[in-house]
């Protein structure tokens, strides 16, 4: 349980709030991450146990969302950053991370294109409105008391698993990786709706080769669904059972279990094949990197199809935490002491 001390005292936080799934890194080394997954409206749903709730309802700008375990709206969509939606799976995972009524020091990120320019300039206006969006309130309707984000700083996604990269935390406190820091690495960072680039070089970024591609493991789950409703018929299915066939390669209908691993085959195939493409487009054979890094959520998932790309890569311990992890580091040890106060 929360003090009064412990509510007053904020906890800083790494939040990788995701199109597919909300990381959170804690200073404790805790890792949590929920679904990104919710919807407008009521649960609709009432718990014989209440040990056994799946599902949770968040209130902000006026109306209800239920998150957790539904078929829920998609996220796929560019307002997704500052929305109700997004508000409520932060506040939900908050929750999840034991943080109810506590404040919180978080740092956030947006996609590589979503932050810069094509010529490098920093969208300051789209930034700002991330910043600010996460400081709405936005309350539990269960019997909690919600976390309240007092300080937002933003940086690029696949920048902040380079901070994860070079910066060293131990038991004899924390250092910057001299080697990691002076040579050109690249960052692919595989997440839901993009995969994001960041070529670093001299401690710049190098933005010829940085980009974001709008192509992830939402797109693998979108042709699953297209191919299914298709064999079957069916003029819609849901996202849980959309997770099943991914997770299992078998989805139920009707009582029945399906075979579907020719459907998940084929899209994590044709994804893959663009993901490799625009990774040759901005990287190339990488000749001049020391090395690349994978990164996120869609690198474990892939972690077979994108194991031999380049002599040098290699793939982040616990990739899917590598950004959420950075953030937290950069909010730690980056961030000028003023701004976080």
């Amino acid at each position: 349980m929360n003090t009064d001390a412990d509510s007053i005292i904020p906890v800083a936080i790494g939040l990788d709030d995701g199109y597919a799934c909300t990381k959170i890194a804690l200073p404790d080394g805790r890792l949590v991450a929920v679904p990104s997954r919710a919807r407008i409206g009521q649960a609709g749903m009432t718990w014989i146990n209440d040990t056994k709730q799946r599902v949770f309802e968040y209130e902000t700008d006026d109306k209800i969302y239920a998150v957790g375990d539904v078929d829920g709206a998609s996220t796929h969509f560019d307002d997704y950053p500052w929305s109700g939606l997004n508000r409520a799976i932060v506040q939900h995972a908050l929750q999840e991370a034991g943080l109810a009524g506590r404040s919180v020091h978080a740092v956030s990120g947006l996609p590589v294109s979503s932050f810069y320019l094509n010529n490098g300039e920093v969208r300051s206006d789209v930034i700002a409105k991330k910043q600010e969006t996460l400081k709405i309130p936005t309350r539990s309707l269960s019997a909690v008391n919600p976390a309240a984000i007092a300080f937002h700083d933003v940086i690029p996604e696949a920048l902040a698993a380079w901070y994860d990269d070079v910066i060293v935390e131990n038991a004899d406190g924390v250092s910057v990786d001299a080697d990691r820091l002076s040579v050109p690495v690249a960052v692919v960072d595989i997440g839901g709706r993009t995969t994001d680039y960041v070529v670093v070089k001299d401690q710049g970024v190098v933005h010829a080769s940085s980009g974001s591609l709008q192509c992830g493991m939402l797109t693998v789950k979108r042709l699953v669904s297209d191919a299914i409703q298709l064999r079957f018929g069916l003029d819609a299915i849901g996202e849980r059972l959309i997770d099943q066939a991914l997770q299992r390669g078998i989805v139920r209908l009707q009582g029945a279990d399906h075979d579907v691993t020719e459907f998940v085959g084929a899209a994590k195939r044709e994804v893959v094949e663009r993901i490799y493409v625009e990774t040759r487009r901005q990287l190339g054979l990488g000749v001049e990197l020391d090395r690349v890094v994978f990164v996120g959520g869609g690198t474990v998932a892939l972690c077979d199809e994108i194991s031999n790309w380049y002599p040098h890569q290699s793939v982040a311990p616990h990739p899917a935490f590598a950004n959420a992890r950075g953030m937290l580091k950069y909010l730690r040890y980056v961030c000028d002491a003023s701004d976080v106060a």
